[in-house]
């Protein structure tokens, strides 16, 4: 993989000597505009020689960022296996709100709207302030009762420990079960 990363890499740099913006690059290259982001600060400070552990840790967050998006399309598909009664409302996209953008906004068979965050692999405490955030900021346009379901293939404890005072918060851990079909 970090021949591929090296090439991009190179490219990305072109593409910045050319002036293009992270989305162009992000697209033309394509990585995602965080990458595009962290090349460009390496070479602005002047710390290219550091880019390596840059390319590591960009990579572990592409990894990850895939895993939730893959995530996000298996439960996009089966949102029933969530919870009985639940249908998404939000046009098969993220909702874009003013604090972020909502992974699934759904709603329950009793009408209120449910906020669907997802964590690949352990969610950390800062996913709580996350949840909340887009609830809260959903809440000011919104008139049905909301609620939130934070997904996670586990949980930090400090996490249960919080969702325990929040009511309206639910915690749900995947997991994912691996099966074959013999073909030939």
């Amino acid at each position: 993989m970090s021949v591929l990363i090296e090439e991009q890499k190179d490219q990305i740099i072109t593409f910045l000597n050319e002036g293009k913006n992270s989305e162009e690059i992000s697209e033309l290259a394509n990585v995602s505009p965080r990458t595009v982001r962290a090349i460009k600060a390496h070479l602005t400070r002047g710390t290219y020689a550091e880019i390596s552990e840059t390319i590591d840790a960009i990579d572990a967050y592409e990894t990850t960022f895939r895993l939730e998006r893959d995530l996000q399309t298996a439960l996009r598909s089966n949102i029933g296996h969530l919870e009985q009664g639940l249908k998404i409302i939000d046009d098969g996209k993220e909702r874009k709100i003013n604090a972020g953008r909502i992974d699934i906004t759904a709603e329950d068979k009793e009408g209120a709207i449910v906020v669907i965050e997802l964590k690949a692999g352990t969610a950390s405490p800062d996913a709580i302030a996350q949840i909340l955030a887009y609830m809260g900021s959903l809440g000011e346009t919104e008139e049905k009762p909301l609620r939130g379901i934070l997904v996670a293939g586990d949980f930090h404890p400090r996490i249960i420990f919080a969702a325990r005072a929040i009511p309206n918060l639910s915690l749900m851990k995947y997991s994912f079960k691996l099966s074959f079909e013999h073909i030939q």
